[in-house]
């Protein structure tokens, strides 16, 4: 009688066009295909930040399924204030975020969810990350860079903005883009 497949040996997807959700999946030794999902990522009135984050990232992985495979989808924000900072629209926005992130704590929230054409699994992983004050001339530079254009809260964790961050308390990896201790469970 012919065994049935185990969850970690069906094909995974990605439904993700981000780079660092690729290599932290990687560096865990995990084969996967990529196929980024193109979805409405409007918030919903009234969604909480963590419920939106979930939303987004399961409504990836049904985008991003095929039969016979699993897809992994995730979305990162930052939140400060209660303020949902996505990526910035242009370098004014990238400016006006850093600024407001500068000195202070704010969250960053990833929703995770595996989607096996049945039934979806997501959660939301939160890591808070303490900001130094940052100068004009900072800001100025690291917009200039163009490296906050495509993150959320204009910045990545792994790039030059490290150097503003103080402390965080949580996963690394979840600031980075994909909590891999959380997806790695969720895929078991």
């Amino acid at each position: 009688m012919p065994s049935r497949p185990t969850r970690a040996s069906i094909p995974l997807v990605l439904a993700s066009a981000s780079p660092r959700r690729a290599e932290l999946l990687a560096g865990e030794g995990i084969e996967f295909d990529r196929c980024p999902a193109d979805i409405d990522e409007s918030m919903l009135l009234g969604e909480r930040p963590d419920e939106y984050v979930r939303r987004l990232a399961e409504t990836k992985a049904r985008a991003g399924w095929r039969p016979g495979t699993r897809s992994l989808g995730a979305d990162t924000i930052v939140v400060l204030g209660g303020e949902v900072l996505g990526k910035p629209r242009d370098e004014a926005d990238a400016r006006r975020m850093l600024r407001s992130l500068s000195g202070q704590c704010h969250s960053v929230l990833t929703g995770v969810a595996v989607f096996d054409g049945e039934a979806a699994e997501s959660t939301c992983e939160e890591t808070r990350v303490w900001f130094r004050t940052l100068s004009d001339r900072e800001i100025n530079d690291y917009v200039a860079s163009d490296e906050p254009m495509d993150k959320a809260g204009a910045y990545g964790i792994q790039g030059e903005a490290g150097r503003f961050v103080e402390r965080i308390d949580g996963s690394y990896a979840n600031v980075v883009g994909l909590p891999v201790e959380v997806a790695v469970a969720m895929l078991r």
